[in-house]
């Protein structure tokens, strides 16, 4: 099955964290990273598409896909 997440986080070292751990399980960039100002927190936050393919297992809804 191949497996779709969309990371988000404040413009901060904690979304280059957050998205150092995906790649580190196995999870490959999606696509180009997007950054923008969140009006209601008043601060930039980024977001990048990640994909990974799980070989053995069927897609189902209720899986929590980090653990993945």
């Amino acid at each position: 099955m191949k497996l779709y997440r969309f990371l988000t986080g404040p413009d901060d070292a904690s979304f280059c964290h957050k998205v150092s751990a995906a790649l580190n399980k196995g999870w490959e960039l999606y696509g180009s990273p997007t950054y923008g100002f969140n009006s209601a927190s008043g601060r930039m936050e980024c977001g990048q598409a990640v994909v990974k393919e799980v070989a053995g297992k069927d897609y189902d809804p209720d899986m929590k896909l980090s653990e993945q």
